[in-house]
């Protein structure tokens, strides 16, 4: 089973996402983070789950998507480690500088 690590820059994001959605409603922030977390979860039984990044195909990046948002990560097969990179609206362009975020 591999091992689940969110970067400060994921959870910087999730932060972001918490206090926007906050704003309005801090019982439905609080549940959109929490489908957030559940949705890498199987991440640990099953690392290479998500698609490639369609954006980047040549990274070994991939997605999991829950609702409007993707969750960007990395499986490192030596570690078995998954690191998870990034939570961006769906809508949000990615960029290279987004992604190259040390683990």
């Amino acid at each position: 089973m591999a091992e689940l690590k969110w970067t400060l820059k994921a959870v910087g994001d999730l932060e972001l996402i918490f206090d926007y959605i906050a704003a309005d409603s801090p019982w439905y922030a609080r549940i959109q983070i929490e489908r957030l977390f559940k949705s890498v979860e199987h991440l640990k039984i099953f690392p290479e789950a998500g698609r490639s990044l369609p954006e980047f195909p040549q990274r070994p990046l991939h997605e999991a998507i829950s609702g409007a948002y993707r969750c960007i990560y990395h499986h490192d097969e030596q570690s078995d480690t998954v690191y998870v990179i990034t939570v961006v609206h769906g809508s949000r362009l990615l960029s290279e500088q987004l992604l190259d975020q040390p683990t």
